[in-house]
């Protein structure tokens, strides 16, 4: 057991190695990555020189992880609404295009050799695209929300409910299958099991979500996510239909609650991980042997996936009066075969209507398809207009449009409520992220825009159309969400002026570093606002409090920079003279104190008697002359020593 275990593991880490080096290389050329993840899986492969995996079986076992929690995400983002915006064209289009590639391959069979049995089995395995590849290259380029993006998904997810149909209709071609009434003796148990599931899981899973987000545990909300994702897989599996489908279920019915954006947040990591595990475990399984020996058929299954599904899926698609460059899109999208198209190969092969060089062909077809389609589709945008494509690509939610240069307020607590107030008091739409449900459920009593949700997780940002925001206010206490959050603000909006909020020096410089505009320190505006009612309630006017104050705050931002950081100083306020600064004669503009030695300059007393207060940069400096200057202690030392000198 411990040798085998052993061995697993180094299979697993050995698919990572080949994941990072694949991955480099994809983006060294600026190619998919997952053309890199398929290449390096090819180097590691027991059928080509170099170091190879030793239980391929296994790793592909596991790799199944990786569609499943593909597939949920998809599910979380790609909502009942999007379906039903293409629902005639996928649910009618799909079928159409699974007959008319299926009659493609019987009308070749006689010019390949090939019986009608063979061809129409053959024509249906190029007939699948995969949806794993699909989903990871619109996910890639932004577009999965397109126009052109949600034909596709529609289309392959219907192409998945029909390999249901076709694992147990392909048998049915043979001499000794039951005949077509297995098809719907297998389709009626499965809905009688998932339809009532469905409605019961659509009608507890939010509640069950919302008594576990009340436990403040990201933890445990994201093994409770990861089980009911791997549990619907699971019951979709044990009666009949596919993991992947299972998978799809669980993400729609999680996509209708507040929490979606939340649990695509955490569920991201996990799942590219296991997305590079799979394609490198495809291109393990690719025996460079099966292209020599079978090139007339390989050539005839690659020609069936990429010309015969490009020119069926223009036809259907235009056919449901889409534009010509939505249909090409769409259609070289599907000019690959996958995983699901494995799984027909293997239940043809096991009721002997194909032989070991048609499933052999089948994964070769798989991985040449998918290098074609990756580079078809890159350039597809070129080839059709890059403008227009962008146009599409960037269309928003109908829901979203009023979403637009408003502010996005992570953290709605004892900073992120008041400026809220002050929100609505000049009329400035915003959005609230928060991460605490009672929060978010008095902020929605109050009528207030409020998601669900870690504003340091990239779809959470996402779902409150930070893109788009005029502004971004901070007001998490803790460092490392702020920190998080910043950067990746910094993503999908490079311009967007950030305020944070940071109780250290430390965090005041990486927030500003991870490319926050402004820091602001809690406990130096309460030393401003003690200093300034100190100064009213004294009697000094609320004009020079304001000049005063102002120049205060600038000192200490300046004092929070790493070049004047010393642990634990504050700056102090001092008289220095003119010629302790080597300033005599010089303007304040061409002395730069500020810059030469960290002080900033408050009010000047020239030598007649006349105060001038927050001076201009022009007033001009004499012997004789004594300056009010702020600054840290270590600076204010080292001018009073040249000026001890100078005595």
């Amino acid at each position: 057991m411990g040798g085998q275990g052993s061995l697993f593991f180094t299979d697993l880490a050995l698919i990572f190695v080949a994941a990072v080096i694949g991955g480099l290389a994809a983006r060294q050329f600026k190619q998919p990555l997952i053309l890199g993840y398929v290449a390096g899986g090819i180097l590691i492969s027991p059928f080509t020189p170099g170091p190879a995996v030793s239980n391929l079986h296994n790793l592909e076992l596991f790799a199944e992880v990786g569609v499943i929690l593909l597939m949920f995400s998809i599910g979380l983002e790609f909502s009942l609404r999007d379906l039903m915006r293409v629902k005639w064209v996928a649910l009618v289009g799909g079928p159409m295009s699974i007959a008319a590639s299926m009659g493609l391959g019987a009308l070749i069979a006689p010019l390949m050799g090939w019986d009608t049995r063979t061809g129409l089995v053959i024509g249906s395995i190029t007939s699948i695209a995969s949806t794993m590849v699909l989903a990871r290259l619109l996910m890639d380029r932004g577009e999965l929300r397109s126009e052109h993006g949600r034909v596709m998904i529609g289309i392959v997810l219907v192409e998945d409910l029909a390999v249901v149909v076709l694992t147990v209709a392909l048998p049915a071609l043979g001499a000794d299958a039951g005949g077509f009434s297995v098809v719907w003796q297998t389709l009626g148990q499965a809905s009688l099991v998932l339809i009532p599931l469905g409605i019961v899981a659509t009608l507890l899973v939010p509640r069950f979500l919302n008594r576990i987000a009340q436990l403040h545990s990201p933890e445990l909300f994201l093994i409770v996510i990861v089980a009911l994702c791997m549990g619907t897989a699971a019951v979709s599996q044990a009666v009949g239909l596919s993991l992947a489908l299972g998978a799809f279920m669980a993400g729609i019915v999680i996509s209708g609650s507040e929490y979606a954006r939340e649990a695509l947040g955490h569920l991201l990591p996990l799942r590219d991980a296991f997305v590079a595990l799979f394609f490198v475990v495809i291109g393990m399984l690719i025996d460079p042997g099966v292209l020599l020996g079978n090139v007339p058929l390989l050539l005839a299954m690659i020609g069936l996936t990429v010309v015969g599904k490009f020119v069926i899926g223009l036809g259907v698609v235009r056919a449901f009066g889409y534009s010509i460059w939505t249909a090409a899109l769409v259609a070289m999208g599907r000019t690959q075969i996958g995983e699901f198209s494995f799984v027909l190969a293997q239940v043809a092969r096991k009721a002997n209507l194909i032989g070991p060089d048609v499933y052999n062909a089948t994964l070769a077809t798989s991985l040449i398809t998918i290098l074609i389609n990756a580079a078809l589709f890159k350039q597809g945008a070129k080839w059709l207009g890059g403008r227009r494509l962008k146009r599409e690509s960037a269309r928003p939610e109908e829901d979203s449009s009023e979403w637009d240069q408003h502010i996005v307020v992570c953290g709605f607590g004892r900073m992120g409520g008041p400026a809220g107030t002050a929100f609505e008091t000049f009329g400035l739409p915003y959005v609230v992220i928060d991460i605490d449900p009672e929060v978010v459920r008095k902020a929605r009593e109050k009528d207030i825009h409020c998601l669900y949700g870690d504003p340091a997780h990239l779809p959470v940002l996402e779902g409150a159309h930070a893109e788009r925001a005029r502004l971004v206010l901070i007001t998490l206490p803790e460092a490392d969400r702020a920190y998080l959050t910043v950067r990746n603000i910094r993503q999908i909006n490079p311009t967007v002026p950030i305020i944070a909020r940071a109780h250290r020096r430390a965090d005041f410089e990486a927030l500003l570093e991870a490319g926050a505009t402004s820091v602001v320190q809690p406990e130096v505006e309460a030393a401003a606002t003690m200093i300034s009612d100190a100064l009213h309630l004294t009697g000094v006017t609320p004009e020079r409090i304001d000049v005063y104050m102002h120049q205060y705050r600038e000192a200490m931002k300046l004092a929070q920079s790493s070049r004047f950081q010393v642990p634990g100083a504050m700056p102090e306020l001092h008289t220095v003279s003119a010629e302790s600064l080597n300033a005599e004669g010089k303007s304040l503009r061409d002395a730069d104190i500020r810059h030469r030695f960290g002080l900033t300059v408050i009010a000047v007393r020239k030598q007649n008697g006349e105060s001038l207060f927050n001076p201009p940069a022009g007033t001009v400096l004499h012997a004789g002359d004594q300056l009010q200057v702020l600054g840290l202690e270590k600076d204010l030392e080292e001018v009073e020593s040249k000026e001890g000198g100078q005595s």
